[in-house]
């Protein structure tokens, strides 16, 4: 499917784990994509990997014009970083028709009452305020764009539906990011659609504090018996950026190996 043929996607922290696959994903339908990350040197080897991608599927299609892709390195949460990208975007490609607010933190593990309120803002700032501020900013470039932005997909987490031991500052700026969901939804529509999706535990860097060493028990706790890879997020994010979700908006799909549905007792 090419269902991404002439648009330009932006994902934040796309330089590896589930941001990556995300933007993997959207390469090989069709779309040019612009990745953002904190190290250049992350983002240049997931581009070199990207084009390589993009090479071989050109080649097997008998063409040898596609999608291009690019990075922009930064932290999410600096202004400079978000205008320098959006511009990129929007200079490089003409448009911006998808944004990925995939970028996030968790820089501390333990009990909620041991937390040191700094580290807790910076996890809000990232998580929740960083997002917003990435969608007002591409919702102004919207104007000045044509056709301009059509869709939105927020990375929340299980953690923000349920309680999160060892990780719960992390499971609250998730919490506050599915409600910003709905409330971007709201006032979006019906020019902008923003959903989110909420993964259990996928096999990243980022998470493996949840499973390392330990993998086969907690896998045995979903029903379908295996946790979760970056490209089983990467497919119902491209679906949710896609023309095949036109009619929803304000939603959470909660991406999580059966979790949600275990059995009491």
């Amino acid at each position: 499917m090419q269902r991404f043929e002439g648009r330009v996607a932006l994902v934040t922290g796309g330089s590896r784990g589930i941001g990556f696959a995300i933007a993997r994903r959207l390469v090989a339908e069709g779309a040019s994509v612009v990745i953002t990350g904190r190290k250049q040197d992350s983002l240049d080897a997931a581009v070199a990997e990207l084009e390589a991608v993009l090479e071989a599927e050109q080649v097997a299609a008998g063409s040898g014009a596609g999608p291009r892709v690019s990075a922009i390195a930064g932290r999410a949460d600096d202004p400079e970083h978000r205008a320098a990208a959006i511009a990129h975007a929007v200079a490089t490609h003409g448009r911006l028709d998808h944004l990925v607010n995939n970028a996030g933190i968790n820089p501390i593990w333990g009990p909620a009452l041991d937390a040191d309120p700094v580290v807790i803002r910076k996890i809000l700032e990232v998580n929740v305020i960083a997002a917003f501020e990435w969608t007002r900013d591409a919702v102004r470039a919207r104007a000045e764009s044509s056709p301009g932005l059509r869709s939105i997909v927020n990375l929340s987490s299980i953690s923000g539906v349920a309680a999160a031991p060892n990780i719960p500052f992390y499971g609250v700026s998730k919490a506050a990011l599915i409600n910003l969901t709905q409330q971007l939804a709201a006032e979006l529509a019906p020019g902008v659609r923003v959903n989110a999706v909420a993964p259990a535990v996928v096999k990243t860097d980022f998470a493996r504090a949840l499973y390392e060493g330990r993998e086969a028990s907690v896998a045995s706790e979903y029903p379908l018996a295996r946790l979760g890879e970056p490209d089983d997020v990467a497919g119902p994010v491209a679906f949710l950026l896609s023309d095949d979700a036109a009619w929803i908006t304000g939603q959470t799909l909660l991406i999580d190996g059966g979790a949600s549905i275990r059995p009491i007792g």
